[in-house]
């Protein structure tokens, strides 16, 4: 398929529309350090020139993506907490469904995990102010919401919300490039279990380490 240039400015959002939806079905197929501009320009049906008159670089494309699916996870996470946090459970008890509950979510979104990793090294690259204020703003947006919404299931917390929900999306993205290992180092696990520090499920070591990150910033009682 190929575009005729947009003439209008519903037009040119059905465009970046198309393209994002183009690159998403990309990270259904492959990890964001393989989604190239080529590719994209290729599926989406537009010279890499035409392209760039809705978006400056993969980069942008991919935090614009990252917004997206993050203010969507935040946007469904009211909902799985409040199914899995019991509010009348001790705070230690609620931590830890807390954990589990975070850690089955986060996991049930590869993509957005594999964002979270690609975000401060390679995403925040190669892009101009404007696109970098925008994206750092609705960052700070989400990051508000989410605290919020922590705070409100373990206020015990009390300032330590936030960084935790810093540490959350960090510690996501940084497992995701671990779990599951590639075939060499899982051949290696199953050989000698004793030297997989890290499990090979991500559900399993995100829940491991956000169950450590919350008993570190939980007041102690007693």
């Amino acid at each position: 398929m190929t575009f005729q240039r947009a003439r209008s400015e519903e037009q040119r959002e059905i465009r970046r529309r198309a393209i994002l939806d183009t690159a998403a079905s990309m990270l259904d197929e492959m990890p964001v350090a393989d989604v190239s501009l080529n590719e994209l320009s290729r599926r989406a049906g537009l010279a890499k020139s035409a392209l760039s008159r809705y978006f400056e670089s993969r980069e942008a494309v991919l935090l614009e993506l990252l917004d997206y699916f993050l203010q969507t996870w935040l946007a469904e996470l009211p909902a799985e907490l409040a199914a899995g946090v019991d509010a009348n459970l001790p705070a230690e008890q609620r931590a830890a469904r807390l954990a589990e509950t975070l850690s089955r979510s986060l996991a049930d979104r590869p993509v957005l995990c594999d964002l979270f990793g690609a975000q401060g090294g390679v995403l925040e690259h190669n892009i101009t102010l404007e696109v970098a204020l925008r994206h750092k703003r609705t960052s700070l947006e989400a990051l508000a919401t989410m605290t919020d919404l922590i705070h409100r299931h373990l206020p015990e917390l009390g300032d330590g919300a936030q960084p935790f929900c810093l540490l959350t999306m960090v510690l996501a993205g940084a497992l995701s490039a671990y779990c599951p290992p590639p075939p060499a180092v899982l051949a290696v696990y199953e050989a000698d279990p004793s030297l997989a520090v890290v499990g090979s499920d991500l559900r399993d070591a995100l829940r491991q380490g956000l169950g450590a990150a919350l008993l570190g910033v939980l007041p102690r009682t007693g």
